[in-house]
């Protein structure tokens, strides 16, 4: 089997370190919260939760659902965190089908190093649009992944369709 290496988006994440005892550095999640909504790429913060268009993409309009609390686990959240988060997923469903007009989605979470956890301790969830075909040569061949709309505008889109489509 090939790997396909993808250093770029490590670097990106390895910038945060994990969280420590008081005074420590903050994961990214927990970083995120704190940043300007517009840098940070924040498209809804809720009561317990907030989404979040992924910096580096899987396809374009790649979200993540976090918790504002820092735990690694789903077992960890309370309920009206978890609640609140399957709603935040229902709704970035809606959203990202009324602005791409994907195929389908993948939707999952890596829990663990192990599981492939870019963030292991911090859960998150990925809500990922896909249309036919979407796995092109240009990534086995060339090692990229071209995603047509930039991630600016994807954003701009997202953020304004949230407010407008109903949970």
């Amino acid at each position: 089997m090939r790997i396909l290496w993808n250093p770029w988006r490590y670097d990106y994440i390895k910038q945060f370190s994990i969280k420590q005892d008081e005074g420590g550095k903050d994961c990214l999640f927990c970083a995120l919260q704190r940043m300007k909504e517009d840098e940070a790429l924040v498209v809804y913060k809720g009561n317990h939760a907030f989404v979040v268009l992924n910096a580096y993409p899987y396809n374009s309009g790649h979200l993540m659902i976090a918790p504002y609390a820092h735990v690694a686990d789903l077992t960890k959240l309370d309920d009206s965190t978890s609640t609140e988060m399957v709603l935040l997923i229902r709704k970035s469903v809606k959203v990202l089908r009324r602005a791409f007009n994907p195929d389908g989605f993948n939707i999952g979470a890596n829990i663990g190093r192990a599981a492939g956890a870019g963030v292991p301790d911090h859960f998150h969830v990925h809500v990922v649009p896909r249309w036919v075909g979407d796995a092109n040569f240009m990534a086995i061949i060339a090692g990229t992944k071209p995603l047509p709309i930039g991630l600016r505008e994807v954003y701009e889109t997202v953020k304004m369709l949230w407010h407008e489509v109903d949970p």
